[in-house]
């Protein structure tokens, strides 16, 4: 549960410790927005605060038509509209949400691609069973209904995972957590601890490897997916106590967890692409620009920086940027149409120290 209990959170402090260790192991660290130096390709080059007032924004997701983002609060279930000059609208909240006292909650958000004919609106929260993934409408003034899709994911006071994404196949995927219950994420049968993959009404996607819900198992929690332009799943997961992972998902493939954390030669089990401690990295988002994954990071502070390979599955050597800068960071979104992200703070989560309404959106431009 590192990266959200407050017992494993180390203060701001062993935060420049950390990015101390990081500048002498030779990764490279972005300068200050007040220190601006030539960045390599890839590099963010500017980062300016686009939007403020949040507690704890968790998921963003732009409509398709790049009119504005829709961006969820965790532990308020507010929704809110976004303009891409900051300007924010709360557009209403999720019925029948509930906080487990921890990462629970309103989490991801995914709009419809064909938003524009049918204005559905995809959340996963946290509910008086479980976790779920439901559906609303959003007509771009408010959101109205309520249709639970997905019910049955088991929830805790952590592991939810709680990412949506829409693949280029159509199909809507979904990150779940163990639910602190190890054993789940090697059972095919449950829908924890794994990457689902199913329909717009909820159902299992044709060809899903098991023939349920399940397009990927052995995770513990996931709370990053994101696609490349080559259509490849991309995964960001906590670990436990020793390796956060970022893994290259395949349908059917095992992740390992609770097996392997990290690296492993145990047979039938598939190793992450890059690994990190957890003291510098306890993954949320993660987002794709061109040929890099950027990650958010929790308790590291960072963004980080993967360079990913069109022509093969090797990764660069990660880069670590605005180390201890901004806080905690939670999500990373691109924006539509250009080489830019959309970076969010969370530290009014109860481990940032920080007080209800001080989280923040910034810009980033890649340079």
């Amino acid at each position: 549960m590192h990266g959200s209990n407050p017992t494993k959170t180390p203060a701001r402090t062993a935060a420049a410790a950390v990015a101390a260790a990081a500048l002498v192991a030779g990764l490279v660290q972005t300068a200050s927005a007040d220190e601006p130096r030539a960045a390599a390709a890839g590099e963010p080059t500017d980062i300016t605060t686009i939007s403020t007032g949040y507690s704890i924004p968790w998921g963003i997701h732009w409509l398709p038509d790049n009119s504005s983002a829709l961006v969820t609060e965790r532990d308020t279930f507010k929704v809110f509209k976004v303009t891409p000059d900051g300007r924010r609208t709360e557009i209403g909240s999720v019925p029948e949400s509930q906080t487990t006292g921890g990462e629970g909650g309103l989490m991801g958000v995914a709009v419809d691609p064909d938003w524009a004919t049918n204005h559905f609106v995809y959340f996963m929260h946290t509910s008086s069973e479980g976790n779920r993934i439901a559906r609303m409408t959003y007509d771009g003034t408010r959101l109205t209904g309520y249709t639970a899709l997905l019910k049955g994911i088991a929830k805790n006071r952590y592991h939810n995972g709680g990412r949506l994404a829409f693949g280029p196949d159509g199909y809507l995927y979904a990150s779940t957590g163990d639910a602190q219950n190890t054993a789940l994420a090697q059972d095919r049968n449950s829908l924890n601890g794994k990457i689902l993959r199913m329909t717009t009404d909820g159902e299992p996607a044709p060809g899903n490897p098991f023939g349920n819900h399940v397009f990927s198992l052995g995770h513990r929690n996931p709370q990053g997916i994101a696609f490349d332009p080559q259509g490849r799943l991309w995964e960001a997961e906590l670990g436990e106590n020793a390796r956060d992972e970022l893994n290259l998902v395949k349908a059917g493939n095992n992740y390992g967890w609770p097996v392997c954390e990290g690296n492993c030669s145990t047979a039938g089990m598939t190793n992450p692409k890059a690994t990190w401690t957890t003291a510098e990295a306890s993954p949320s988002g993660i987002a794709i620009v061109d040929s890099a994954v950027y990650m958010a990071s929790l308790r590291g502070e960072r963004l980080w920086q993967i360079p990913i390979n069109a022509g093969n599955e090797d990764v660069g050597t990660p880069r670590a940027h605005y180390v201890g800068t901004y806080g905690r960071l939670r999500g990373v979104t691109k924006v539509p149409g250009t080489d830019a992200l959309w970076l969010s703070t969370t530290n009014a989560d109860g481990n940032g120290g920080e007080p209800a309404g001080s989280d923040k959106i910034f810009r980033v431009t890649i340079g």
